[in-house]
């Protein structure tokens, strides 16, 4: 008897994460997957699937010789309020065969890098409006399962000084006592936790939250500092400018090894609590920075910019709650997910004839 395909919701699905999940469905799963972006950032599917497009219209796609992805152009919240509590209008107006909604992945935001999160935070506080309105219909509509990302940004910032710089816990986060996250990035992401401990707990919704570190990949953007770095290290940047004075450390994970530990968590956590996922290594700016230079194979004088926005100046995670919960180590090291980025990032060079 043929497997039953199920249909999986992916929203955010042109950003760096969004179109990792989306990819690694298509190859892992025989389901259909509706993915929603409205493209405000984020790259457009014929950018980086390689799957032809077989039917369009109007303000949507579909993708693949058995039209399995739907792509939809549009803000998350419209589409939320057009399926309402029945997809079968919403997919058999697009021509779509994908049936009741399985498992949500909710990667829909208003976020970029260090920039965008200091220079125009009112603009990043739309989230809490997303992911209001994402918990609503989730209430209402019961998939399966949802996955709703937090970040390492909802964890206090006095914990990620020079004084007081330790590997984050779980369990640093305490709705009773609250400490300060970071910015109104931080403060949504805290509120979608505990939005969805409600939902698991009032209304019977299966949810896993995880909080990703710095997760880079060969794909991701350069708004985002690594592929920044690997791009100016391969056209051999001297002197290296470096935002701050480049001692701020972060803990930096490859997207593969996040989706696989969060594919692993919704398996096993449907509570809403939150878990880690990183390297439980702090690695400085400086170091990634040489980690590029040393591929390039040149020494670099380091130029620091002390006035450009930096974050929180040390951020890393303690990894010990998953290693015991999930039994999850990451695959893939610093210099060799760094290397993927760096290759990553001279062959689009050479495609732009630079």
């Amino acid at each position: 008897m043929e497997n039953i395909r199920k249909t999986h919701l992916v929203t955010g699905a042109a950003g760096f994460v969004g179109r990792n999940v989306v990819k690694r469905l298509l190859a892992s799963t025989n389901d259909y997957i509706i993915a929603v972006d409205d493209l405000s950032v984020g790259a457009a599917p014929a950018d980086w699937l390689d799957l032809p497009s077989y039917r369009e219209g109007a303000g949507y796609s579909v993708h693949g010789e058995d039209e399995r992805l739907l792509f939809v152009y549009e803000d998350i919240r419209e589409v939320l309020r057009e399926i309402g509590e029945d997809l079968h209008p919403f997919a058999v107006g697009r021509g779509f065969k994908g049936n009741r909604i399985a498992d949500v992945f909710h990667f829909a935001a208003i976020v970029g890098g260090r920039a965008k999160i200091d220079g125009d935070p009112m603009a990043v506080a739309q989230d809490l409006s997303i992911d209001a309105e994402l918990f609503d219909w989730v209430c209402r509509y019961k998939p399966e399962r949802l996955l709703y990302p937090s970040s390492s940004a909802a964890y206090p910032i006095d914990l990620q000084n020079t004084e007081n710089a330790i590997a984050l816990r779980e369990s640093d986060i305490n709705f009773k006592r609250m400490g300060e996250p970071d910015m109104t990035y931080g403060w949504s992401k805290l509120t979608g936790e505990f939005l969805a401990k409600i939902a698991a707990s009032h209304y019977g919704v299966k949810v896993t939250c995880i909080r990703p570190f710095s997760g880079y990949g060969e794909d991701q953007d350069n708004t985002y500092p690594v592929p920044a770095i690997a791009e100016r290290a391969a056209k051999k940047e001297d002197p290296f400018v470096v935002w701050g004075t480049g001692y701020q450390g972060r803990d930096f994970v490859h997207i593969d090894d996040v989706i696989d530990c969060m594919l692993l968590a919704m398996d096993k956590i449907h509570d809403g609590s939150a878990i880690n996922i990183g390297m439980g290594k702090l690695t400085t700016f400086r170091e990634i920075i040489d980690v590029f230079t040393s591929f390039a194979g040149y020494n670099p004088e380091i130029k620091a910019l002390t006035d450009k926005p930096v974050g929180v100046h040390s951020r890393y995670c303690d990894m010990s709650y998953v290693r015991e919960k999930l039994g999850w180590e990451p695959k893939i090291s610093v210099e060799e997910g760094m290397r993927r980025v760096y290759d990553a990032a001279v062959a689009r060079l050479k495609a732009h004839g630079r």
